[in-house]
């Protein structure tokens, strides 16, 4: 069967988007599996409530690369031949008029991680107060929007998709920029040496994790506008994509804690001491702040316990006053006579 021009065009523009974005989707699948494994082998101590974030994450994407599959399928093989059918499965089938809505699902549990981390290293909710809203709106005008489609008033449609496309680009910026801040002005603050390094560590993979995503965002809501919805898709192959984009910046942040924890402690703690190394816990996610008192005797040692993170370690100097007349545990670095420089031991007070 040969094709017409308005045919070829419509398959060019309005049907290759979806293909092609469902080719990025199993790609970025491919990488989520492999974040999966990593943090199965590594991480297998990680509290339950950690585990059941990043394994719920997996079912999702999961479903999500079955629902992409289904969608090419339809579209491409079951009607290969049928070109105004594949066209109209935007406005009739469920598993692609539901898309957009199962996109903003998965931005929303990876962005609602993201700001509970924010409130732990803030240590106030109303930080994320600014960014919780612009996510719901966002979440909110995507649901508008797919409803809409259903039901054929396109004359508002537009208008939803770039309020959802918007708030979602600009609540990705604002949250990593809060972020960066809150690290950042701990650094400032914060006296150690050994902690501004992981601080400052932090701070990089912050805008390292954010950035794809975020530049995803960007191209999905310039495409959007540029061309409408009913002529040429372009927007539909970043929106694809986007999900797997926010799933493996969150899981790249969860499993940074390893070779954060390794790069770091090579800094300040001598190789002849490995079991140190060992104990720097969960630099980024642990939330069980306990209240840990550090000393030390040699200038450049620091010890955290097994319970403790850096953001204990930044929220125990916002709350320093309190701890100064309140009983604490600590650890004590005791130092031999004989070798200062090469052998140590840690014993509770």
């Amino acid at each position: 069967m040969e094709m017409t021009r308005e045919e070829w065009r419509d398959v060019l523009w309005l049907l290759s988007p979806w293909l092609i974005g469902g080719y990025l989707d199993f790609l970025f699948q491919g990488v989520l599996y492999c974040q999966f494994v990593n943090y199965h082998t590594y991480y297998k101590d990680d509290r339950c409530a950690l585990k059941l974030v990043v394994y719920s994450l997996a079912v999702l994407t999961t479903l999500k690369s079955a629902q992409v599959f289904l969608l090419v399928w339809m579209q491409s093989v079951v009607y290969f031949t049928d070109i105004e059918g594949a066209i109209q499965l935007s406005y009739n089938a469920w598993w692609q008029v539901g898309n957009a809505v199962m996109v903003a699902t998965i931005g929303v549990y990876v962005q609602a991680f993201f700001l509970h981390r924010l409130k732990v290293i803030s240590g106030s909710w109303l930080v994320i107060l600014p960014n919780a809203t612009i996510f719901l709106l966002a979440y909110i005008a995507i649901i508008l929007a797919t409803y809409f489609n259903t039901a054929r008033r396109l004359e508002h449609l537009a208008r939803w998709f770039a309020i959802h496309f918007a708030c979602t680009f600009v609540g990705d910026l604002l949250l990593a920029s809060s972020t960066a801040y809150f690290l950042l002005r701990c650094s400032q603050n914060n006296g150690l040496k050994q902690n501004n390094t992981l601080i400052n560590s932090l701070i990089r993979l912050t805008f390292q994790t954010c950035a794809p995503a975020t530049l995803c965002a960007m191209f999905n809501l310039i495409f959007s506008q540029a061309y409408r919805g009913n002529d040429k898709l372009v927007s539909a192959a970043f929106n694809m994509a986007l999900p797997k984009l926010y799933a493996i910046s969150m899981m790249w942040t969860i499993n940074a804690r390893r070779s954060l924890r390794l790069v770091n402690s090579s800094r300040s703690i001598s190789s002849r001491e490995p079991r140190f190394v060992e104990e720097l816990e969960d630099i980024q996610l642990d939330t069980s702040l306990s209240s840990i008192q550090i000393h030390t005797q040699i200038e450049t040692i620091q010890h955290i316990d097994d319970h403790g993170d850096i953001y204990a370690v930044l929220k125990k100097k916002r709350a320093r006053k309190k701890e100064i007349t309140a009983p604490k545990q600590s650890l004590c670095v005791e130092v031999p006579e004989e070798s200062e420089s090469s052998s140590f031991k840690a014993s509770p007070i």
